[in-house]
C-alpha cells in the first residue's frame, strides 16, 4: 500500500520567493527616474512688477510663421535673430503662439533661443 502524502514541501516555493526578492533588490535602484528641473516662481512685490521688463517677444502664427517686432523672421534666421537681440533683452524671451500653431514650430523657436544663449523662455498660447 502507498504511504499517504500528509505534508506539503514548501522548499521550492521558498526558493522562488528568494530569487524574486533578490531580483527586486537589484532592479529597484535602477528605477530611479529623473524629473524635470522646474524653477518655481518667487513672490514679488508690486514695485518689482511695475519696472519695465526687457523681454523679447516672438509670435508664432497659425501658419507657422515667426514674427519679431512686427517683422517676419525666416525659420533659417531664427537663431541669428535671437542672438542679435539677446543683449538688448536681458529678461528673456516670450513666445506668443497662436492656438493653431504647430508644436514643432514652437519647439524650433525654443531650440534656437537655447542655442543663442537665452536661459529664460516663457510660452503664451492664445
Amino acid at each position: 500500500m502507498r504511504d499517504s502524502f500528509n505534508e506539503i514541501n514548501i522548499t521550492p516555493l521558498t526558493d522562488i520567493f528568494l530569487v524574486l526578492l533578490i531580483i527586486m533588490m537589484v532592479i529597484a535602484p535602477m528605477l530611479d527616474q529623473q524629473g524635470l528641473n522646474l524653477a518655481v516662481p518667487e513672490v514679488v512685490n508690486q514695485e518689482q512688477i511695475t519696472k519695465d521688463p526687457k523681454i523679447m517677444n516672438f509670435t508664432v502664427t497659425s501658419d507657422n510663421k515667426y514674427y519679431f517686432a512686427d517683422n517676419e523672421v525666416a525659420p533659417a534666421d531664427l537663431e541669428k535673430t535671437v542672438a542679435q537681440y539677446a543683449k538688448d533683452y536681458p529678461d528673456g524671451l516670450l513666445i506668443q503662439s497662436d492656438a493653431d500653431a504647430s508644436h514643432g514650430a514652437v519647439v524650433k523657436l525654443m531650440d534656437s533661443a537655447r542655442n543663442a544663449g537665452v536661459t529664460s523662455i516663457s510660452l503664451s498660447r492664445g
